[in-house]
């Protein structure tokens, strides 16, 4: 008589774990899209996580969060982990034996596009924003733990197409991550040239003038101003520090850093005095309050400006 060989526990108890860790991913990454959304900040113990969550790399395409993204991501492998049970296998037995397979190799191409992607993400927390976002991390374990659930979870029969699958997936998730971070704006200016330094803002940035820098940015908007001019300096104070790098400002004197004194001469009718902004195709001098600039750019989201 010959004894049939159990099942392992793994194989066994695989998809219900992945399922409750996929679970968990929605939750974390549904309350971090509706803080994107409404009040653009989330418990943390640091101020690390707003900053992440806040930055040009939070977004996809200009203005799909990546919490949206991933709350996707994670809601579509708690429903691949879960479809086959919704099969009974003594009754249909083929339809159950073709979501298994369907399933289990969808299960591989998402775990192991997400593994890439969170690894780059990572990346640039830890080299480009320089802060800690413990939502982050702990979404890049949940992936890494969902990639490890799918390799050992069952018996793959053809290593080889299984390799070679994760190849193409890697290569795809890579080139994917590099282009769509590619077009990104950094904070800081990717091109340095020599000119009298401006004053340094010291005033730091909370999260709501992140978000109104980044809107401005986003539509167009731009400041025009010069180095020695004290307006200028009080308007990037009010913005502080980390949301002045992300404003689209022109310095207008050709003495100064960075300038850009040719695109300030072609729009100088309309400059009579620094700061000016332009949004939208209209132009305002003056220091502008941060509420007066949510109104005029028409900014919705969170307005407690500090500073």
């Amino acid at each position: 008589m010959i004894r049939r060989r159990s099942t392992p526990w793994i194989h066994r108890w695989s998809r219900t774990v992945m399922g409750a860790i996929a679970a968990i991913g929605v939750v974390e990454t549904a309350y971090l899209t509706i803080a994107k959304f409404t009040t653009g900040s989330v418990i943390c113990p640091t101020s690390g996580c707003d900053k992440v969550l806040n930055s040009p790399y939070a977004t996809a395409f200009g203005t799909v969060p990546l919490s949206l993204l991933g709350c996707l991501a994670y809601l579509s492998i708690a429903i691949l982990a879960f479809a086959p049970k919704a099969v009974n296998p003594d009754t249909n037995k083929g339809l159950h034996s073709q979501l298994e397979k369907w399933t289990w190799q969808a299960l591989f191409i998402i775990t192991a596009a997400m593994v890439i992607f969170s690894s780059y993400l990572v990346y640039l927390m830890a080299f480009e924003i320089k802060e800690l976002c413990i939502y982050c991390i702990s979404s890049a374990v949940f992936s890494l733990s969902l990639f490890v659930l799918v390799l050992v979870g069952r018996e793959w029969e053809d290593i080889g197409q299984l390799v070679f699958t994760g190849i193409l997936v890697a290569m795809v998730s890579s080139i994917g991550a590099l282009g769509l971070y590619n077009s990104v704006s950094a904070p800081a200016a990717s091109v340095s040239t020599p000119g009298i330094v401006p004053p340094v803002v010291t005033t730091t940035s909370a999260p709501a003038q992140i978000a109104l820098a980044r809107h401005l940015r986003q539509i167009g908007a731009k400041e025009y101003g010069a180095y020695w001019c004290p307006h200028c300096h009080d308007q990037k104070m009010l913005f502080g520090k980390e949301a002045a790098k992300i404003i689209d400002y022109f310095e207008c004197d050709p003495r100064g850093q960075n300038s850009r004194a040719e695109i300030c001469q072609a729009a100088a009718a309309n400059v009579k005095g620094f700061p000016t902004w332009e949004i939208q195709g209209q132009f305002y001098s003056g220091t502008q309050t941060l509420d007066k600039l949510a109104e005029l750019s028409g900014y919705t989201g969170p307005r407690n400006f500090q500073n």
